[in-house]
């Protein structure tokens, strides 16, 4: 029988959205929008966390 692997754990602050482009409200030379990416505090822009124990073990 084959191992399956667990689905990593979605952020549950993002939602596995881990990054979002903002637009500053400014525009470039071209006339296009100037905008940054902004990653979630939480996960850090990965779009999963580390289950609850593996962090206070220090894994």
């Amino acid at each position: 029988m084959p191992q399956t692997t667990r689905a990593p754990r979605i952020c549950r602050d993002c939602d596995g959205f881990a990054t979002a482009t903002i637009t500053t409200g400014l525009r470039t030379a071209d006339g296009t929008r100037h905008t940054i990416p902004v990653d979630c505090r939480t996960c850090r822009g990965a779009g999963h966390t580390t289950p609850a124990a593996l962090a206070r073990a220090g894994r």
